[in-house]
């Protein structure tokens, strides 16, 4: 592997780079975007209502900029010359501009940047916002540098330059600071976004879970009304704060004064709860911005899940709600609930407030929302936060997480998701949320969307759920199949301690149920391992000759609550064991609390003789009430149903706990590598051509440019090139057609094999062409690749499809014909991390070949990582490739690399994503 560096990759924005919503450092909301020529006059105003000191500080004195300036910074036609962003918040006067970033070039490198804000909004970090997207765009654009000039007195300003994170040199000169900025991300600028973006929204989203009152709009006196519902569920929960029920025309609901608007109140709320028909809502809103409400949740449906007109409905919503600065759960939502002792917060229409506990929920569905809530009480679960996102029009799950990361309240998070809104940013923020709290997800739909229409291996491989699998295995989210599976696992997490390893010991009174349990620990990848001799023999001290202390350890059925107190204690304690699942049928009659009892004391004592850090899990079969948890003195064993769900919940447990103990993964960089020529070559074809295949002389040069591995050759357009390129290449060569129509080239005669002279290679090239002339194909042939033939190593392939939500996925399997037979591939999706590289080696069931096996050399398994993760750089910089396929490539020994022998790339159509070319 050649030499590589860690490479930092911005966090993804919520929107886009050029426009979307952006949260300020007090967790008020505005609007960025591109400025535009109708932008003038506005522009122009801005700079006007700046302070006599802010224009002394944007234009060195104190008058505003010339019309024609302004004109200039609101033309986004030439980002290479110059590019000017604006952020607006809505008035009752309309949209209003409350700061503007741009940059000119003077040269093809460097830019020269200014910023300006608005007085009043002056100290909310808008300045660092503007300079972190101006930097990216400018990255874009080719810019590597950006200069600067500001008075030595703009303290604000500097800081904002030397706060950044990038690298940033400063020279002083009579009163003028000079600033010398790099735009390439560096680990302390992604840091530091990273870190604003996580604190900005915890505060944009405490007003929701932390209201110190609230208001009720459409609470009435019909006890059947959703407001009503409401404001009772507020009432019965206890809820700390102010409440305030609107309505024009009740003057008291439920005991409580109630208000004919919001302009009637005797403060402005921090959370409004909006339950009003759907065409009053936009109205509503506006009020609830004249007051200065921070949160809404909106109930109300009929918005984008109701068609066209909703959808429209919709847009202008957020738009308004984040004009004006606030932020929104919902539309088309239950509601959310915070069980906090100190706030009990039901501002939901569930009838159930759970106990207070520490797992998160949050549910698409709202009426899947009803039955956790309900489920989670039969579990015995506490709950600290629970919200029912609906349309997840404002905040989505995305948002959620970064709260939940900050609470201390909440240790596990679940989410019940039926799509993802931007799942490249999902990807950053759940790999590092995970590391820290564990994630379980319940995604819908696994089977609702059938195969993409494939032009290739790699597309015919992309099924719709793999880009979830994919998501899901790279950031360390445990994926549950039901909810049921869900909850078996948050009983756990939230529990237990994670196992430092895979060995589990089994302890029943029933040999079915530990076979049973056995299998299944088997099949969810846990060791169920031998007991040491040691320990075997302990436990022969008190259990009957007919018990058996192999693993599973069967007590047979006479065993009751001393037996089991006993044996917990031992296996718990013993070095050779990473967990322990305990079983019990009622055979004996005995008392399931005495017996409960006698695990629970086994625990205690288990924990104080060096088991401190080894999850339990019990399943004990009595009676037909649900399966109750064991309490002991400060901790709860989870108690499942049936045997099976202990097991399978421990193997998705144990496989996340090694997930977060690896060392924490990089996104490498090459210093070998010219993504800017790759793309410049596919800009260059796709206006000639249009959307579809790269020539193969193209691919060579696009593959060329990120030191991807090819063989010696070229592509020949008559049989005197081809015979000359194989005399300077060396014998033997290969000698395959060459065309962007037919992908299939063996079946029609395409490839010839271990040409040992010029005459051969003439010959094959004159057959191919007269091939196709048989087949009236002719057209088709661009030429012919000639190449250094390569027999040796493992056939292999690896590809890149897009997918218009998730953006590349990568795939990797065995080449060849085996690839659509065996169809053994994973998928992971871009960028790639070295981890992620590792990973997909290793993961397919064809890696014994890669490891040597039954007399094959092992390959070299650097080279094919190296491979891997280049072609994951080469989508992710020209966005123009929409698929690529590498088929086969050949893994040769250690040592020696790796070939592509064919690849095709096409561009244009669906394009992957932007550009993070630097």
């Amino acid at each position: 592997m050649r030499s590589v560096r860690p490479r930092y990759v911005p966090l993804p924005f919520q929107d886009s780079l050029e426009a979307g919503r952006l949260i300020l450092r007090d967790g008020t909301t505005a609007t960025i975007r591109l400025a535009q020529p109708g932008d003038k006059e506005a522009m122009i105003k801005f700079f006007a209502s700046l302070s006599s000191e802010s224009k002394r500080r944007r234009f060195f004195g104190f008058a505003a900029p010339a019309d024609k300036l302004v004109e200039s910074l609101c033309d986004p036609s030439s980002p290479r010359v110059q590019l000017s962003l604006v952020v607006t918040r809505l008035t009752e006067g309309g949209s209003r501009i409350i700061a503007t970033g741009n940059y000119v070039a003077p040269n093809e490198t460097v830019a020269e940047v200014a910023m300006a804000v608005d007085d009043a909004f002056q100290g909310k970090g808008i300045g660092t916002l503007l300079l972190e997207r101006l930097t990216l765009l400018a990255v874009t654009n080719g810019f590597r540098r950006f200069r600067a000039v500001t008075m030595m007195e703009n303290k604000p300003m500097l800081d904002v330059f030397r706060d950044s994170g990038f690298e940033c040199r400063t020279r002083s000169d009579g009163g003028y600071v000079e600033i010398d900025l790099s735009t390439i991300p560096s680990e302390a600028s992604v840091m530091r976004a990273e870190m604003r973006d996580r604190v900005s929204t915890t505060a944009s989203l405490r007003p929701f879970f932390q209201p110190r009152s609230l208001a009720v709009i459409g609470a009435s006196r019909n006890p059947a009304n959703i407001g009503t519902r409401i404001l009772n569920a507020l009432l019965t929960a206890g809820y700390k704060g102010q409440i305030y029920p609107v309505n024009p025309h009740a003057s008291s609901i439920a005991s409580l004064r109630a208000y004919k608007s919001l302009q009637d109140l005797p403060e402005g709320p921090d959370l409004a709860v909006i339950a009003v028909p759907r065409d009053s809502v936009l109205k509503v809103v506006d009020d609830c911005a004249s007051r200065g409400v921070r949160a809404i949740v909106v109930i109300t449906a009929g918005f984008a899940e109701s068609g066209p007109e909703g959808r429209d409905l919709q847009r202008r919503l957020v738009e308004n709600v984040r004009g004006y600065g606030m932020r929104m759960v919902g539309p088309n939502c239950l509601g959310l609930i915070n069980a906090d002792p100190a706030v009990q917060l039901n501002a939901s229409f569930s009838p159930i407030f759970p106990a207070p506990g520490r797992i998160a929920f949050s549910s698409q569905s709202g009426a899947l929302g009803l039955a956790v809530l309900s489920l989670a009480r039969q579990r015995e679960l506490g709950i600290s936060h629970f919200v029912s996102v609906g349309n997840k029009a404002d905040v989505s799950g995305n948002d959620l997480l970064q709260y939940w990361e900050e609470a201390r309240q909440s240790e596990v998070i679940l989410l019940y998701l039926e799509s993802f809104g931007n799942p490249r940013r999902f990807a950053r923020i759940a790999r590092r949320v995970s590391r820290h709290k564990p994630i379980v997800a319940v995604k819908a739909g696994r089977t609702g969307a059938g195969r993409r229409a494939a032009g290739s291996h790699t597309a015919a491989l992309a099924a719709s759920d793999v880009a979830v699998e994919a998501l899901f295995r790279q950031t360390g989210v445990i994926r549950a199949d039901t909810l049921d599976e869900m909850f078996d696992l948050a009983a756990a997490l939230s529990n237990q301690p994670l196992p430092r390893g895979r060995r589990v010991a089994i302890l029943t009174n029933a040999g079915g149920l530990g076979i049973l349990c056995a299998d299944t620990c088997e099949a969810s990848g846990l060791q169920v391992q031998e007991l040491s001799d040691s320990t075997k023999n302990r436990l022969k001290q008190f259990l009957p000759s007919t018990a058996s202390v192999l693993n599973p350890v069967d007590m047979v059925a006479s065993a009751g609550a001393d037996e089991f107190h006993k044996a917990v204690e031992i296996l718990l304690s013993a070095h050779e064991i990473d967990a322990l699942i305990v079983l019990y049928v009622d055979v004996a009659m005995t008392k399931p609390t005495d017996l409960s009892k006698g695990i629970a004391t086994g625990v205690v004592a288990g924990r104080k003789n060096g088991g401190a850090e080894k999850p339990v899990m019990a399943c004990i079969m009595a009676g037909s009430d649900p399966a109750k948890p064991i309490y002991t003195d400060g901790e709860r064993v989870p108690n499942y149903p049936f045997p099976e769900n202990a097991a399978r919940a421990l193997g998705k447990i144990t496989a996340y706990a090694e997930w977060r103990d690896q060392p924490e993964a990089l996104i490498p960089d090459f210093d070998d590598i010219n993504p800017l020529a790759a793309r410049a070559i596919c800009q260059t074809v796709l206006p000639q051509t249009g959307p579809g295949w790269l020539s193969a002389e193209d691919t060579r040069k696009v593959l060329a440019a990120l030191a991807l591995p090819l063989p010696p050759g070229g592509v020949c357009r008559t049989a005197d090139d081809a015979t000359r390129l194989a005399g300077n290449i060396g014998f033997p060569v290969a000698v395959k057609l060459a065309s962007r129509q037919i992908v299939h080239k063996t079946e029609v005669g395409g490839v010839r094999l271990n040409l040992h002279d010029g005459a051969a290679v003439r010959q094959a090239f004159d057959d191919i062409q007269a091939q196709l002339a048989r087949e009236n194909k002719l057209d088709a042939m661009d030429g012919v690749i000639v190449q250094s033939m390569i027999s040796a190593g493992v056939e292999l392939m690896a590809g890149v499809i897009g997918d218009p939500l998730f953006g590349p996925l990568v795939a990797f399997g065995l080449g060849g014909i085996h690839v659509e037979i065996l169809k053994d591939v994973c998928f992971r999706i871009t960028p790639l991390t070295d981890r992620d590289a590792h990973e997909m080696v290793r993961s397919i069931r064809g890696y014994r070949l890669l490891d040597g096996y039954r007399g094959h050399p092992p390959a070299d398994i650097p080279a094919i990582e190296d491979l891997l993760l280049r072609l994951s750089r080469l989508v992710e910089e020209v966005p123009e490739i929409s698929e690529i396929d590498l088929n086969p490539v050949f893994a040769l020994p250690p040592g020696q690399g790796c070939r592509i022998i064919d690849a095709r790339i096409r561009i244009g159509g669906t394009q992957i994503r932007e550009s993070t070319t630097s």
